[in-house]
Formats: C-alpha cells, structure tokens, sequence
C-alpha cells in the first residue's frame, strides 16, 4: 500500500503563496493576539477570484487541482469551477469536507462555525479518522471557515492546541459566502459532496480512485441565506462529476443511480427554499441532497460508464436569477 502523504505540508507552500500575494490577490493578512495568523478573504478586504481558487487547493490539502474555466453546462452563467483530484478520498473528505464544529461563547456573542482544511487531520476531533486510517501531525496547519467575523482569540488559542502546533504555527482562512472567494471556494466542493454522499451510500471509499467535477461560478450576494443557497444550488443542479471506480459493474450502475441529487425528497426548488421550509435548521433537511446534479462512474475492470442525474437549468436560474 502506497504511503498516505501530509496533506498539511503539501498545502503550506500555496498557504505561504497565499500570505505573500496577499496585497496582489486583495485579501488580508494579520496576526490574532493569539499569535495564529488570519487571512481575511472577503469580510474587510475584496478576496477574489485567484484567492478562491488557491483557497480551493489549500482545502484540499494539496492533493487537487482547481482552475476556473468556461462550460457550455448552463449558457447563461459559463463561468465555472473545475476540480481534479488523484487522491479524492484523502482530498475530499480528509481535507475539504466541513467537519470540524467550532463554538464558543453563549447567546447573542457566541460564534459557531465548521471548520475544514488540512488542519482537521491534524486536530482528529471527527470519527471519521479513525474510519479513513489517517492521522497528520505537522509542523505548520492550516484551516478554512465560512464566516463573516474573526473568531474570538479564545477559539484559535484552543484549536492550536488541539491541532499540536503553537498559534504562531496556524493559519486560519476566513472565506464569507457573500465574497468571490467565498463563492469559489464553495462551489469547487462539487466533487467533495459526491464522496460524502458516496460514503453515506456505503460505498467503500478505497475502490474511489480518482475524480473530476465542475459547477457554474453563482453570482454572489449580500444576503447569507441566499449567498449559502446560490452557492449549494450552483452543485444541486449543475454540478457534473465523473468517479472512477473498481469492483463490479452492479456496483458502479447502483452508485450512478444513488448519487445525484434529484434522487432525494427535498429536490425540486432552490436551497435558500428548502432551508426557510426546514425553519432554518439543517439538520431537518434530507442529507442525500448535497449531491451533484449530474453524475457518470467509470467501472475501471470493464470500461463501463454508468450515468445517472441530470442537469436542471429551471431551477438554476430560479435561484441566480436574471
């Protein structure tokens, strides 16, 4: 079996690309009383389109590539995000996925947030290392939050710690929904959420070898609901992935049938939609919708492709308007 790498190292080289590009790319870049280091991608600085894409490679530890290229998938909007990854179990859900829950304080002055990034394989604060055999105790980490606000000094002084590093060792990437940044970064977890939800399904995650996906770039907007349904939609009814797989062909047709979003109760209208109807809790929506629109799986010992979803340009353009 083929050694698991850092992904935390692998990612620090384009976190240090980052921090020094910062005055090029139009983020900010400080350091918390705490000592860790806070990258300001959107709340009080611009953070584009360049910083969501390097942010987008950061979050997958290094092992996936994103580029912003045009697609004929939805005319109107053809601007896109396009993801690759040799390693995408490691990438994805080792990496990328928002597993890591954050909270301190109570009330109106509580901040929460879901942490993602190379830092939650060093923090190991999730069960799903143990079931992913995987653990990355470095030197220098790093971690992604979709907020609007600084965490409170507290926070970062407890994550180093949890993390194994001394603050002035952590980076922590602040990427608001209503930034470009924001948007790319959220929108380039098209191939992520097809294996979260691959794992939901069961499917054993060591017979996933490799992966690609692409979603139209949404256009932001002010208002966090709509920015977070933009954003989940941009995937939910655009979002094209292939997996390649090995085992049977059964398998493989069963997983393109399983994956694509239209297969859950709470398809058929925009995110921001479904989540006032779920009185704005998360957990009362059907977790098989975060799931890309369109899917097709390679059966690598046959040469077969099975495909399944569909791309549902109605309902894109319900939720990015014009």
């Amino acid at each position: 079996m083929n050694k698991q790498p850092s992904i935390n190292k692998l990612a620090q080289p384009i976190v240090q690309q980052l921090i020094d590009g910062a005055d090029a790319l139009r983020i900010g870049v400080e350091q918390d009383a705490s000592g860790v280091t806070i990258v300001d991608a959107g709340i009080n600085f611009h953070g584009g389109l360049e910083a969501g894409r390097m942010i987008s490679e950061i979050c997958l530890g290094g092992l996936g590539n994103v580029s912003l290229t045009h697609t004929n998938t939805a005319p109107q909007w053809p601007l896109s995000v396009y993801v690759h990854s040799s390693n995408p179990v490691l990438a994805c859900l080792g990496s990328q996925y928002a597993g890591w829950q954050l909270s301190h304080g109570e009330g109106k002055e509580a901040f929460y947030a879901l942490g993602s990034g190379p830092g939650r394989a060093a923090s190991l604060r999730e069960p799903l290392y143990k079931e992913l055999a995987y653990e990355d105790k470095a030197d220098k980490v790093c971690l992604v939050m979709e907020v609007d606000k600084n965490p409170p000094s507290e926070l970062l002084g407890k994550m180093s710690e949890q993390c194994g590093v001394s603050p002035e060792n952590l980076t922590i990437i602040l990427t608001p929904t209503k930034s470009l940044a924001g948007v790319v970064q959220v929108v380039a977890r098209v191939l992520e959420t097809a294996l979260h939800k691959a794992h939901e399904l069961k499917f054993p995650l060591e017979r996933i070898v490799d992966g690609a996906g692409s979603a139209p770039l949404c256009p932001p907007i002010p208002d966090f609901v709509q920015a977070m349904g933009r954003t989940n939609d941009s995937i939910l009814f655009a979002g094209r992935v292939q997996l390649f797989v090995t085992g049977s062909d059964d398998d493989a047709k069963a997983l393109a049938n399983d994956l694509p979003s239209n297969t859950s109760k709470d398809y058929g209208k925009p995110f921001a939609k479904v989540f006032a109807d779920a009185k704005y809790d998360f957990y009362q929506i059907d977790q098989m919708l975060f799931s890309p629109a369109q899917v097709s799986v390679t059966a690598m010992e046959s040469g077969n492709t099975y495909f399944g979803g569909e791309v549902n340009l109605d309902l894109l353009k319900e939720s990015f308007g014009g």
